[in-house]
């Protein structure tokens, strides 16, 4: 499949008639260079990899937006579908290839590419199948864009990621798993529903591992700058911890729920990784939960291993990761999540 992508080529054998068309006013000087031309690649055009585009196009994130499949003729479908509706989305070049040259120069590669995760199957039995597919897909997008920032949207995530940051030789700063970003999501929605607030107000945070062994932040949690568990003992109100671990269990279900009722999910973690691009490619050095080279955190040993933290984001990557205070109970909970990867990891022979 040969690139295909927005042309103002309209004449006889391609001729391009912009000059044509446009006089040009006298005394001008060059353009300008001020405004910087922003491309983001996406790997894989499924359900998530499209529900990612659109929500990018929308949103006005980038100038150029390159679509990689394996499967050309859906891929040139997606590309022709979006195209289309130019006439009323932000003016963005839109491509698509079965060949990665054409992500040359990308500022941000996002990657969803993998199989898809089956109803109950735990996104760790995902690994074995993914791992080979990256062989084929993260050396490449390193070559065509040395500088560019890995972000790695397919499950299992962290493991993912770990795959990624070792075959593409970034340093650990230009490579990114979505991690909880849309689990720490989920569970301010589940923590403003029980409130009746909006989960804007909700500061909130899962840590660790985008699956089984997440750890939900409760100590840190506040809804408009309030603490909670902190003003429910100093009011003295009762509240019991069975009720904290049946949230947390609704958010480490919420995937599966979803995947159960419509056979996969997209529409979230589109918005998630949106969000992601946005702090990243606009420099807005937000803090998001995100999957980050963690050891030398919370005393993680054994091994290299990524696990979600509230890390501040731009156009470096990680910036940071911010020092939040965590109880004995939630540090040795994150230390099992990472020793859950660890033990993962040690079959890859990476």
């Amino acid at each position: 499949m040969h690139p295909s992508g927005s042309s103002s080529s309209l004449g006889p054998g391609g001729l391009d008639l912009t000059q044509a068309f446009f006089k040009p006013i006298q005394r001008a000087g060059l353009p300008s260079p001020a405004k910087r031309h922003t491309k983001i690649s996406v790997i894989g055009a499924g359900n998530v990899g499209m529900a990612i585009a659109q929500t990018i196009l929308t949103q006005d994130l980038a100038d150029e937006i390159v679509l990689i499949d394996a499967k050309p003729d859906k891929l040139r479908g997606e590309m022709l579908d979006l195209q289309h509706a130019a006439a009323f989305l932000p003016r963005t070049k839109i491509h698509a290839s079965v060949d990665y040259e054409l992500t040359v120069g990308s500022d941000l590669c996002i990657v969803t590419a993998g199989a898809r995760q089956n109803p109950g199957e735990s996104r760790l039995d995902l690994l074995q199948r993914n791992v080979a597919l990256f062989k084929n897909i993260i050396p490449p997008l390193a070559r065509f864009s040395p500088d560019t920032i890995l972000l790695i949207v397919s499950n299992p995530v962290d493991v993912l990621t770990y795959v990624s940051w070792k075959l593409s030789g970034f340093p650990s700063n230009r490579v990114i798993g979505s991690g909880t970003n849309l689990d720490s999501s989920r569970f301010r929605f589940l923590i403003a529903d029980h409130l009746d607030v909006n989960a804007q107000d909700v500061q909130a945070y899962i840590i660790g591992e985008h699956g089984d062994s997440s750890v939900a932040l409760w100590s840190s949690i506040s809804v408009g700058g309030v603490p909670i568990l902190s003003f429910l003992e100093n009011q003295q109100i009762a509240y019991e911890k069975v009720t904290l671990e049946k949230i947390h269990k609704e958010v480490i279900d919420s995937a599966y729920e979803v995947i159960s009722l419509k056979g996969y999910t997209s529409w979230a973690i589109g918005y998630s990784v949106a969000n992601l691009s946005r702090s990243i490619l606009r420099d807005q050095r937000k803090i998001h939960p995100v999957s980050v080279f963690a050891n030398g955190f919370y005393e993680i040993e054994g091994g290299d291993v990524f696990l979600s933290l509230p890390a501040q984001l731009g156009r470096g990557g990680v910036l940071g990761v911010t020092n939040v205070h965590l109880t004995d109970e939630e540090a040795k909970r994150f230390r099992d999540s990472a020793n859950t990867i660890l033990d993962v990891q040690s079959q890859l022979g990476i």
